[in-house]
């Protein structure tokens, strides 16, 4: 009994650490060809989107600030932060026209809003997403009074 005790507790533990590491990441979703425009389609969402290739040395530089940013967005309902990996991804960085990487580009309702160019720090990427998407709520609010 004492064996099945213990490996019962080392599964749990297991368990809870696997489950760490997922949430750990969820902040970010990674973008596909197959889940891109259906994602950044989404009303009222913002998403801000990295696009980067593995062997860029500029986004191994990055470190975490990527996750560090969903995490700090995590309470903002109306933004999303993605990730695009142009390597394996090339038709949807084709498609949105990225040349060099990193590249930060904001989506509204599907639309491209804006494309990030300012220092790459977690308050200052924070600010700009919370900033462009009141932008892009308000307009588009404007647009929905004018279809009425």
């Amino acid at each position: 009994m004492k064996l099945f005790g213990s490996i019962s507790l080392l599964i749990l533990s297991l368990s809870i650490a696997v489950f760490s590491i997922q949430t750990a990441r969820a902040e970010v979703i990674t973008l596909t060809a197959d889940t891109f425009n259906d994602k950044v389609k989404e009303k009222d969402t913002a998403w801000f989107v990295k696009f980067c290739v593995p062997w860029c040395k500029h986004c191994k530089n990055l470190g975490s600030l990527w996750e560090d940013v969903g995490k700090a967005v995590e309470g903002e309902d109306e933004i999303e932060i993605g990730e695009v990996d142009c390597g394996t991804d090339k038709a949807v960085c084709t498609k949105v026209d990225i040349h060099s990487y990193p590249t930060f580009k904001i989506f509204y309702n599907g639309e491209e809003v804006v494309k990030y160019q300012g220092p790459k720090d977690v308050e200052s990427l924070k600010a700009f997403v919370i900033e462009e998407t009141e932008k892009a709520a308000a307009k588009a609010e404007l647009g929905d009074e004018k279809e009425l």
